[in-house]
């Protein structure tokens, strides 16, 4: 039988201790990320997270002897450079953490280009000399203009999915063309006896939060047009219905404390629009009445008074958003 090194158990008991410990553990690819970066990381995780490096064989084998059900299945996502690590934090926001730590970082040359690199028209920093023979050699357009190197148009130096040969990282090094992401990249997340693949967990949490938002606004019109009471609705409701009420009782006639003014004011209007067409009949008063009765309103009066009316309606929405964000900040 072979020997095996005690590290070894050492380091698989101590992943099944921590798969014990912790709610959500995570696979994690740390392929080409520079050392000084990983210390980085390491140092910027260390309050949310307990992450740890090592030979896939060995976190596969702890994985397996794991109690918790289904955790072996996390291991179909190991390949490559990997990492583990544990979390309390639920698995969506372990990934939205994941996100947090990629940076952009130069070609070194041998990598597949993760998109289409294109070099843009315009001056370089460069003065005249060898290098422009270096931006050339790569398929460069590249002159001399006013004692500078420029690019005379935009080029397509590496087409998606293709490598990126070391002269050409060497040239978009040079350029501060920084292609290539790296940063820990959460392959998968194992919470609740469940398994999450990466393209589960990048969810647009942006857009889930505007289409709550959205949901609560149609909610709020539908109760408010059918007249469903809530916590929310409840103020609108009534002033909406004291609003129609009010106008009810106005054209009805109805006198009481709250309409008599309306009512007067309005019977007023009514006498002077009656006896503005009558001719002749009236005595003096009625007609000095009529005669400084003032203009229909000018267009720039009408502009202004349906600035107002929309002020009116703003305040009004402003409300139902207050109310909206009460809801959405649940979400927050």
């Amino acid at each position: 039988m072979a020997h095996v090194a005690p590290w070894k158990y050492q380091f698989v008991d101590k992943i099944v201790k921590l798969a014990e410990e912790y709610p959500v553990i995570g696979i994690v690819n740390i392929n080409n990320i520079p050392a000084s970066q990983m210390q980085k990381m390491r140092r910027e995780l260390k309050d949310e997270a307990v992450f740890i490096v090592g030979k896939n064989r060995l976190i596969k084998l702890a994985l397996e002897k794991s109690s918790k059900k289904n955790l072996k299945d996390l291991a179909k996502y190991i390949e490559g450079q990997m990492g583990i690590i544990f979390t309390k934090m639920n698995a969506f926001k372990l990934a939205k953490l994941m996100e947090r730590t990629k940076t952009k970082a130069p070609a070194k040359g041998g990598e597949i280009a993760p998109d289409d690199i294109v070099v843009h028209e315009g001056e370089t920093p460069f003065k005249p000399g060898p290098i422009i023979s270096e931006f050339q050699k790569v398929g460069l357009p590249a002159a001399v203009q006013r004692g500078k190197i420029v690019i005379r148009k935009d080029t397509l130096l590496v087409k998606k999915g293709e490598v990126i040969s070391k002269d050409v990282a060497q040239v978009l090094t040079k350029l501060e063309i920084y292609p290539m992401t790296v940063g820990l990249d959460l392959r998968a997340a194992y919470e609740d006896e469940i398994v999450f693949p990466k393209d589960i967990l990048q969810v647009d949490t942006e857009k889930v939060y505007g289409d709550v938002l959205n949901a609560i606004q149609y909610a709020i019109n539908l109760s408010m047009n059918i007249a469903w009471p809530t916590k929310i609705t409840m103020p609108m409701l009534i002033a909406k219905a004291h609003g129609e009420a009010m106008n009810l009782a106005v054209n009805a006639g109805i006198v009481n404390k709250y309409t008599v003014k309306h009512i007067i004011s309005k019977a007023y209007q009514d006498m002077l629009s009656l006896a503005s067409v009558l001719k002749g009949g009236l005595d003096e008063e009625l007609e000095n009445l009529i005669s400084n009765r003032p203009s229909p309103p000018s267009e720039e009066k009408k502009e202004e008074e349906k600035e107002e009316k929309k002020k009116e309606e703003e305040e009004e929405e402003n409300k139902e958003e207050e109310a909206i964000e009460g809801l959405g900040a649940l979400f927050g």
